[in-house]
């Protein structure tokens, strides 16, 4: 199979796949600043919490398709949960996101699994993302943990660094092709030039789309 991954900005109307993602994990874990890193090329050191839920597209070419990801951060504070349980509708794939350098938020990935549970599709892909690997004076989780965690939950692992913007394009080519993978191929009509997209185009006027 070509592996050729290219990652470039898109016209917003060519892609083959439309892929919705979510960011989920306790406030401070660096949700923001991956979701920065991967779309904008950016750090900013300052702390600046997420209200509510925000979104970026960003598109990738995977193996001669294009692929767009719709990616949502999610707010980590439980004032803003019962705004964010309605996004998990419709999601192909979920980040959870916990930093190395906060214990509490690597056992809080079980309450986030919870919620997955309740709220998104049964088969919707997981990947698990240990943040600011970068800071390994200040770590609390190794990253062993973090690898027999993801084990348990039969998904995948990977530490990354969006100060570093270390394994932050890694986790998204690896949730896109596991969704890919997931979706199935595409299907072209014989007598049109369409393509027929396996993984829904998401349309926040479409009836099964709330907020």
């Amino acid at each position: 199979m070509n592996n050729r991954i290219n990652i470039k900005k898109m016209s917003t109307d060519s892609y083959d796949y439309l892929f919705k993602i979510l960011l989920v994990g306790n406030s401070g874990v660096g949700k923001s600043s991956i979701l920065n890193q991967f779309v904008d090329k950016v750090y900013h050191d300052e702390y600046i919490s997420t209200i509510g839920v925000d979104f970026k597209i960003h598109t990738l070419k995977i193996d001669d398709k294009t692929v767009k990801l719709q990616v949502w951060d999610t707010a980590g504070q439980e004032r803003f949960r019962t705004i964010t349980n309605s996004y998990y509708r419709g999601a192909h794939g979920i980040l959870l996101v916990y930093d190395i350098t906060d214990r509490q938020s690597f056992l809080d990935i079980s309450n986030w699994q919870k919620e997955i549970e309740h709220h998104a599709k049964s088969n919707v892909i997981r990947v698990l993302i240990g943040n600011k690997c970068d800071l390994k004076r200040k770590r609390q989780v190794s990253e062993q943990e973090g690898r027999e965690l993801a084990n348990q939950m039969l998904i995948p692992f990977l530490e990354a660094s969006a100060k570093a913007n270390q394994n932050v394009i890694e986790a998204f080519i690896k949730m896109a092709r596991k969704i890919s993978e997931l979706e199935g191929p595409l299907i072209r009509s014989p007598t049109q030039s369409s393509v027929v997209l396996i993984g829904n185009p998401i349309n926040p006027t479409d009836k099964g789309y709330c907020c």
